[in-house]
């Protein structure tokens, strides 16, 4: 698998030419990653910064009650990193673990400086990429403040389409701040209403199913 043919999200941003993004691949390793396999642990530097070519990954934390905490969900053509700890060199305190087998591309601190340097479209699309992220983060935070669970769950089926069949209940549910039971729950209720005023193919709404109406 190459970086060059798979990196349709970092064109979404701003496109590279040929020669930049052969340099930017360049400097790119790959990696495969089994299910439940670690990227980044609790307390380690965080040293790269990962494109998720195939699979899908989640970044969490454990509380003081050590409960985890899903904190973000990483689906094919998305980046990840632990930012705070890749720039500070210091701990992480969080996991980025990944949920379905994957493929991921990785790029190390010092080349990305160095490409940053030299090359300032890949700056340019690296500051849109973190720029996105704090969109999604704050969208996120105010969600989780003012918004019931059944709109935090629709608002996550329209964040990532297809994840409902691939993520456990109990993943979705720590994500929305919810027990898997209340996400049935809310699930239900919305096949109930959506029944009514779709009856046809209804997608991402059971548990982990795809329902047809009458």
């Amino acid at each position: 698998m190459n970086f060059h043919n798979e990196s349709g999200r970092f064109d979404n941003f701003s496109s590279l030419n040929s020669c930049n993004m052969k340099l930017l691949a360049g400097h790119m390793t790959t990696k495969s990653v089994k299910r439940r396999q670690f990227i980044l642990n609790d307390q380690a530097v965080c040293k790269h910064y990962t494109f998720v070519a195939k699979g899908c990954f989640r970044k969490y934390r454990i509380d003081s009650r050590q409960v985890e905490q899903n904190l973000q969900f990483i689906p094919e053509n998305e980046w990840v990193t632990e930012i705070d700890s890749f720039y500070a060199i210091k701990p992480s305190c969080v996991f980025i673990q990944a949920v379905e087998p994957s493929t991921i591309f990785q790029i190390g601190k010092d080349s990305l400086l160095e490409l940053f340097h030299t090359l300032p479209d890949v700056e340019r699309n690296f500051r849109l990429i973190a720029e996105n992220r704090i969109i999604q983060l704050e969208r996120r935070i105010s969600l989780m403040l003012i918004s019931s669970a059944k709109d935090r769950y629709l608002a996550f089926v329209e964040q990532f389409p297809g994840l409902c069949s691939r993520i456990s209940n109990t993943q979705i549910a720590s994500y929305l701040g919810i027990t898997p039971e209340f996400l049935s729950k809310v699930r239900k209720e919305i096949l109930f209403e959506t029944s009514f005023n779709r009856p046809n193919q209804i997608r991402g709404y059971g548990d982990n199913t795809v329902f047809t109406t009458k």
